[in-house]
């Protein structure tokens, strides 16, 4: 076996599993494969199995379909994000399935299969688990399987890794067809384990909870050596004609692209941005096959689903790294990129397909710097860029042992406009009020800016918690990611009073978020005494702080508000001691005057 081959661990404990029922163990099994993004992506893939249930109609026992409900993630399901379905009636459905023009009917008789009127809505894959005879079915979306599924001579290869325990099945758009072709394999093949589906994924089955999982584990193991093996000495998509640069610049790279991007893609509607400069993805943007590559389009609908078909390839040589010419072609750039995705729609329309979606890309891809994605929110942002990843690791396989391919544009363009996905897209909540906002906040850790951060947050903004207090700031972040989740929060230590801490810590925040919408500036001091007792030292510190502190994030907001291009709010946590004076404490007073009539000014400029 290659060396340095990172194969997946059984982590099935038999111990905790002796105690779980059949829906328990299905659970179970399901978190164990979502934890590990090989396995399967965010939300890709799922889980079934057909456990006998009292019947609450007839008291009778009845075989029920458990099996992940549509838009979850089998990494984070809980019981309730199971559908359950009558066995028997949704093998009737064979009955009345007129063929491949009827997939989208068949979807809405799904509903009535429903066992023990639970809400959960099924997906288009039940039928794919549920003519399946065996008790126990995984369908997961593994890198390793993909890359096969995604080469030009996939049948060939998935024969010759897996022989007879593995089939192989055509393309074919999820769905009952696709199901009943599952069905017809296992019917002709009895002795096979699972199939690979061309440009798809992996399928196994088992009559054991436990013996599913370890097949599936055993099944994408092999894939993983196999590929390692045959790669081992490969020169990788044609070899490197790129370095990256530093990680230092880098990341000062996308802080000053992200804003200028999401300020001309965020017209119409907000987008938050996520960067990533992992090895996988600097070994893609540096090397010779990264355009024609990228032009091929992803394989996999999870896959162009989250980043679109194909991503902007950024014209950037970072051993001549003028940032400023990346940002005076980002125009032409986009324009190129949307008129081409018009042509997709346009080519591929049908008469009854929903209108054009927004034309803006996904997926920015910069030599040497790495990859840089923008969507409505954080996590899809973040998520969009895990499947790309994703997508990269699948072309690095198929192109190394074989010639990768992308589904054809017509494929590609009936899933993404899909009836059915656009239903999908209509049952989504609407966004919060401030979503697509990011809020910087000082001062972020206290009483007040905790409490300002949390109200934004619980409006849909994302937030960038900056304070002095580190112990205070970790605390509050901790706090913010147990309430609202990872991707909503973010910190950094500031002294508001020193210029060059203001200006990196908004260029982490560009970083890490894209931009920023919202200024609330909020560090304060608080100090006590008759004039002829003042220091010079607490004069000072009270002017550093609340005039000083909120001159320098204010112009650091100004600067970010004008090159986005997209308007911002500035707020400023005053006092009624800067409009009316108070004995014992001209320090405080003066500099809070200073920033009320600083507010005036930035009012006047920014209007």
């Amino acid at each position: 076996m290659a060396a340095n081959v990172r194969l997946l661990e059984n982590r099935w404990d038999d111990a905790y599993a002796a105690g779980l029922d059949e829906p328990g163990k299905l659970l179970y099994r399901s978190n164990l494969l979502g934890a590990d993004k090989r396995i399967t992506n965010y939300g890709g893939g799922n889980t079934s199995a057909k456990v006998l249930e009292t019947d609450p109609l007839t008291g009778g026992k009845v075989k029920v379909l458990w099996v992940k409900g549509s838009g979850g993630d089998v990494g984070t399901i809980k019981l309730d994000g199971f559908a359950t379905l009558y066995q028997d009636k949704l093998e009737s459905l064979k009955g009345i399935y007129k063929g491949v023009e009827d997939e989208d009917r068949m979807v809405g008789f799904l509903p009535h299969c429903t066992f023990n009127l639970n809400a959960r809505a099924a997906s288009i894959d039940t039928p794919l688990h549920g003519f399946v005879p065996f008790t126990h079915v995984d369908h997961m979306h593994p890198d390793a399987i993909i890359a096969i599924a995604a080469s030009k001579n996939s049948k060939e290869l998935t024969q010759q890794i897996f022989g007879d325990e593995i089939g192989w099945l055509p393309w074919r758009r999820p769905g009952f067809q696709l199901g009943l072709d599952l069905g017809a394999f296992v019917a002709a093949n009895p002795n096979a384990k699972g199939v690979v589906l061309e440009s798809h994924g992996l399928f196994t089955w088992a009559n054991d909870a436990k013996a599913c999982y370890e097949l599936t584990l055993d099944i994408i193991n092999k894939a993983i050596v196999w590929f390692a093996e045959k790669t081992e000495g490969k020169t990788i998509f044609g070899g490197a004609v790129a370095q990256s640069l530093a990680v230092t610049e880098r990341r000062a790279i996308a802080a000053r692209l992200m804003p200028e991007i999401r300020g001309r893609i965020g017209k119409q509607e907000r987008k938050l941005g996520h960067f990533d400069d992992q090895d996988a993805v600097l070994e893609f943007v540096n090397s010779r096959d990264l355009r024609p590559l990228g032009a091929l389009g992803t394989s996999c609908p999870d896959h162009f689903l989250r980043t679109k078909i194909r991503p902007l390839i950024v014209d950037f040589d970072p051993a001549m790294p003028d940032v400023d010419a990346i940002v005076a072609g980002l125009d032409k750039a986009l324009e190129d990129y949307r008129a081409d995705y018009a042509r997709y729609y346009n080519d591929c329309k049908h008469g009854n397909s929903p209108a054009m979606r927004d034309a803006n890309p996904v997926i920015f891809l910069v030599p040497g710097v790495g990859m840089l994605s923008f969507a409505r929110d954080k996590a899809t942002a973040r998520i969009a860029s895990e499947f790309y990843v994703n997508a990269i690791n699948v072309m690095r396989g198929a192109s190394t042992v074989s010639e990768y391919q992308g589904l054809p544009e017509q494929e590609a363009f009936d899933i993404e406009y899909w009836l059915l996905e656009e239903a999908k897209l209509q049952r989504m909540p609407k966004p919060k009020s401030l979503a697509g906002r990011v809020a910087f906040v000082t001062g972020g850790a206290g009483g007040i800016g905790r409490a300002t951060a949390a109200r934004l947050v619980g409006e849909g903004a994302c937030v960038v918690l900056a304070d002095i207090d580190q112990a205070a700031l970790e605390g509050t972040e901790a706090d913010f990611v147990k309430k609202f989740g990872a991707d909503a929060v973010r910190s950094v230590r500031l002294d508001v009073t020193k210029e060059d801490a203001v200006i990196a810590s908004f260029a982490e925040a560009c970083v890490e978020f894209g931009g920023i919408d919202i200024l609330v500036s909020n560090a304060g001091i608080a100090s006590s005494a008759p004039i002829e007792l003042t220091e010079l030292a607490t004069w000072n510190r009270n002017i550093d702080i609340l005039a000083t502190g909120y001159f320098l994030v204010s112009r650091e907001a100004f600067r970010l508000f004008r090159r986005q291009a997209l308007g911002g709010n500035v707020i400023f946590v005053a006092s009624k001691n800067g409009l009316a004076a108070s004995p014992n404490a001209s320090a405080y007073c003066t500099a809070k005057a200073a920033e009320i009539h600083l507010a005036r000014c930035l009012a006047l400029e920014g209007a």
